[in-house]
């Protein structure tokens, strides 16, 4: 397991990546209690089953994010550039590189990672936000 904190632009946003929730945890200060979205190489990393009725959806969807139940959410990868590293890393822990509640501070975020991954660019709009029931779905942020 590789558990490194990695500073890159994600598909998203700049963002940090690890394997590790308690690198994330102590670069954004956080509690540890609350979970992380999981970057995926492909459909086939998902680890719990998607309902039958959100495949599709999950299959086509871009830029989103889609939580199953309480403690697992992904998002698979698609944009070029961020999905050569998880396909080399087969999965990582995702979230902006910002102090927990905080805007984003690029002198922060390069003091907390332990591989920078230029160019960092401009944070871009933060990915679409989808919880998906047995027979329902609801979208938390646009």
């Amino acid at each position: 397991m590789d558990k490194r904190l990695f500073l890159t632009n994600t598909d998203t946003t700049i963002g940090f990546l690890s394997q590790s929730r308690e690198q994330l945890d102590r670069a954004k200060e956080r509690q540890p209690n609350k979970e992380y979205i999981q970057a995926l190489p492909s459909l086939k990393a998902i680890k719990k089953r998607v309902p039958k009725y959100f495949r599709r959806r999950v299959r086509v969807a871009q830029k989103s994010t889609f939580i199953l139940s309480h403690d697992y959410s992904f998002r698979v990868i698609r944009e070029k550039r961020h999905k050569l590293l998880i396909d080399r890393l087969g999965w990582a822990y995702t979230s902006s590189a910002n102090q927990s509640s905080k805007e984003y501070n690029y002198e922060y975020a390069y003091q907390k990672a332990d591989i920078v991954i230029y160019p960092l660019s401009a944070p871009q709009k933060p990915s679409t936000i989808y919880r998906l029931g047995k027979n329902k779905f609801k979208r938390l942020r646009l």
